[in-house]
């Protein structure tokens, strides 16, 4: 059995000048991911390294981190699959470090947040207590559907280079987020997250780079749901206003079943 030469950065903001790579040696394994080798550091070698995870399956975005220089999940990260006799595991860029692989993310949520991640409705009352689902056709689903598979693993604002130089960019999942809505049909906000966007540090400032997407580990596409979106800014208004959004189902038109042509949407 060979060794993992790992190398983990390790650095706490209220003890530390500067960062530091500490090399440790792991146990090789079949099917070995790079949080595998991390965890068996901490808990086998050194119990101070610090690090986020959780799933361990690719669903819940807490272990991203840079390995060899990439924007990866370490879950997801299979050791053999990485070229060089060595895996170095460092910090998110982009975001401040709370310590070793563990950045702070606040930031992220709240420009997440900002861009209002939900459905928007005038039928207030429907939507708090649905007596019916929203009628949604394949293809109007088929339209948002790999943005919904974001799981806000912060990756893509990592490898983004405007959030780099600008503080008050919303980055590429906020603003994938924002398609997102404002192209599903149940939803009347679009204007609203308009607004939020065309501004000085809002959605021109993405500059088409497409790192979001070549790190994105889900295949969500930020870069292209960020230029869709450019669309409906250019035009002033969005897709749909209040009250022109999907009907639901009780209004007579059916919610799914054969020869309906409709289903209810994710």
């Amino acid at each position: 059995m060979t060794d993992v030469r790992l190398l983990v950065q390790r650095f706490d903001p209220f003890k530390d000048e500067e960062p530091r790579l500490v090399e440790y040696k792991v146990p090789k394994r079949e099917g070995m991911t790079v949080l595998d080798a991390i965890l068996y550091a901490r808990d086998y070698v050194d119990h101070s390294i610090a690090l986020r995870f959780s799933c361990r399956q690719a669903s819940c975005g807490s272990c991203g981190m840079k390995i060899n220089g990439r924007p990866r999940l370490a879950c997801y990260t299979q050791v053999d699959e990485l070229a060089g006799e060595k895996v170095v595991a460092q910090p998110m860029e982009n975001f401040a470090i709370i310590r070793d692989l563990v950045t702070d993310l606040g930031s992220f949520f709240e420009k997440h947040a900002e861009v209002v991640p939900q459905l928007v409705r005038s039928d207030l009352q429907e939507q708090e207590h649905p007596t019916s689902e929203y009628v949604m056709k394949p293809e109007e689903l088929t339209r948002v559907l790999q943005f919904t598979y974001c799981i806000k693993c912060g990756l893509c604002t990592s490898s983004c280079p405007t959030v780099a130089t600008d503080s008050e960019f919303p980055g590429p999942q906020a603003l994938a987020q924002a398609y997102r809505y404002t192209a599903d049909v149940r939803d009347e906000g679009g204007d609203g997250r308009i607004a939020i966007l065309d501004t000085p540090h809002g959605i021109w400032r993405c500059h088409f780079a497409g790192s979001c997407s070549y790190v994105c580990p889900k295949g969500v596409d930020p870069a292209l749901g960020i230029q869709l979106l450019k669309r409906h800014v250019m035009s002033g208004h969005a897709p749909r206003k209040a009250g022109e959004g999907s009907p639901t189902a009780k209004a007579g038109i059916p919610a799914h079943g054969p020869g309906s042509g409709s289903s209810s949407g994710g």
